[in-house]
């Protein structure tokens, strides 16, 4: 066998950017937190553990108290397993239903299609805040009825974003030919439309959850998210609200988390999809 012969090898080669390393450990870091925030606790989180309200970072209290003496380090960390979990449980079902609306709308089309469409672009049309407050308000501040009310908020943006990547790929040429081989709608769904548009698709449900995350604190922060003696990451910035004249760590830690995962989520999703290059040695 000649050397002319013997074919290089390939190999493939994964070019992270530095910021979107960092900010993957960010978002990685929180959600380790939020899966195993029992294991990290160091006091109930519904404890009063002492006297000095406001209190200080120290060796007892790793990041002080909080307005009733409530170690601030223990609600931050069950506060990230409220925030993270509320907020995926609802991206799961509104991108689930999104998108299998979507391509449903974009493989039938026709009359379907219309008659979808207008019919979710009722929620559109509603601000999101508004229709979250209307849900709340009639089915009570509860962890479902929050993650109900996410779904129902978010699910039309996911369908319209579906519907017109999966139009656009429904006029290509090999769907038309699997159309003539006699291929179905749900063949043509799963196996010809959505493996062509996943990546935007996800792209999409990363940028929704930060949007997710915000609006989860904001109705926490008005009194509609997780009750007490629970709090998420917005409740307890409404707790705590007073101490900001203070400087008090239990309003301005809150916050800082908050700002950190959506963030590094906002910059990880501007740096992917990482490029894959494949390179001959």
């Amino acid at each position: 066998m000649t050397s002319a012969s013997i074919k290089p090898r390939r190999k493939v080669r994964f070019r992270v950017k530095p910021l979107a390393a960092i900010c993957l450990l960010v978002v990685l870091f929180w959600v380790i937190v939020a899966l195993f925030a029992p294991f990290f606790l160091r006091y109930p989180v519904g404890d009063l553990v002492s006297y000095d309200y406001f209190g200080p970072m120290s060796a007892d209290y790793w990041l002080g108290t909080d307005y009733l003496g409530r170690d601030i380090y223990s609600r931050l960390v069950m506060g990230a397993r409220y925030t993270i979990g509320i907020a995926f449980a609802g991206l799961i079902l509104a991108g689930t239903i999104g998108v299998v609306l979507g391509l449903l709308a974009a493989a039938f089309g026709g009359l379907f299609d219309t008659l979808l469409s207008r019919a979710i672009d009722t929620f559109v049309g509603i601000p999101n805040l508004l229709l979250a407050l209307v849900i709340i308000a009639g089915g009570g501040s509860s962890i479902p009825v929050l993650i109900g009310a996410i779904t129902a908020i978010f699910f039309p943006g996911c369908y319209r974003f579906t519907r017109s990547m999966a139009v656009n790929v429904n006029a290509l040429d090999f769907i038309s030919a699997a159309r003539a081989r006699g291929e179905g709608h749900f063949y043509i769904m799963i196996h010809e439309i959505l493996p062509n548009i996943v990546g935007p698709i996800l792209a999409d449900l990363g940028l929704r959850f930060v949007h997710i995350v915000l609006l989860l604190s904001g109705l926490s922060f008005l009194g509609l998210g997780v009750q007490p003696p629970y709090a998420d990451w917005g409740a307890m910035v409404r707790e705590n609200i007073i101490g900001i004249s203070y400087g008090a760590p239990a309003v301005i830690i809150p916050c800082l988390a908050l700002a950190s995962l959506a963030l590094a989520l906002n910059l990880l999703i501007d740096n992917l999809p990482q490029r894959i290059r494949d390179h001959l040695e």
